[in-house]
């Protein structure tokens, strides 16, 4: 089993922002929105930082899958 960030990158399209648009208004760094990218662990900090920056739950922004 494993993270997907598909209903991130799918949010962010709905809100007409890119990935480099979130890393600015989330704060958070470059190497945490490429870990995101590659569906790597990221901190549950930097996820917060992210579902307050798009005023979402968690669980909008993940799943998990089967591999």
């Amino acid at each position: 089993m494993r993270i997907s960030y598909n209903k991130l990158w799918k949010l962010l399209i709905d809100k007409n922002m890119t990935k480099m648009d979130l890393k600015e208004a989330a704060g958070v760094s470059a190497a945490s929105i490429a870990k995101l990218g590659k569906g790597a662990n990221i901190t549950t900090d930097v996820l917060l930082k992210i579902c307050e920056t798009l005023n979402c739950h968690i669980e909008d922004i993940l799943e998990t899958v089967d591999d």
